[in-house]
């Protein structure tokens, strides 16, 4: 539904613009999250937070790979039905380490999302505030997929990290 109605907005910018007085300004909102002082503050909780977890699975990924190469040593010695039960246990605990990896990126991007919500919001506030100030009618997220050209004058991306710093 906001992919349509960014498109019809989009479709009808132009009949707006040359309406007299219509002011449209870009915003780098990624950037704005990223260069804030909470967005830091928040990125370096969630790096904080999972340089633990990052370290267990580095750890976890070298004993596998070292379980392998033991495996693959003495697969020879080994009769069939050893091989396959071994063959087998390795490949499950691979499979748990991939589970365990993949739990822990959507954890992380949950929380993420959960932390840069608010930041957001706060964000959208001052974009409003500069918008109405500088008289700015419509203000668009700089998106290269989105705002195929902007004059640079009209990105408020660094007025709006002064007013939120």
């Amino acid at each position: 539904m906001n992919k349509i109605a960014a498109i019809i907005a989009l479709a009808l910018i132009p009949a707006i613009a040359h309406a007299d007085g219509v002011k449209i300004a870009v915003v780098d909102m990624q950037k704005c999250v990223q260069s804030s002082a909470e967005g830091k503050k928040a990125k370096d909780e969630l790096e904080t937070a999972f340089t633990k977890r990052k370290k267990e699975f580095g750890e976890e990924e070298t004993a596998l790979k070292k379980a392998k190469e033991d495996f693959e040593k003495k697969k020879s010695a080994l009769s069939e039905s050893a091989q396959k039960e071994q063959g087998m246990k390795l490949q499950e605990r691979f499979m748990k380490y991939q589970e365990a990896v993949q739990k822990a990126q959507m954890d992380i991007e949950k929380r993420q999302q959960e932390m840069s919500g608010p930041i957001i919001a706060k964000l959208r506030e001052k974009v409003n505030e500069i918008a109405k100030n500088k008289g700015y009618n419509i203000v668009l997220e700089k998106n290269p997929s989105i705002v195929l050209f902007y004059d640079a004058k009209n990105d408020i991306t660094e007025d709006v990290l002064k007013v939120a710093n």
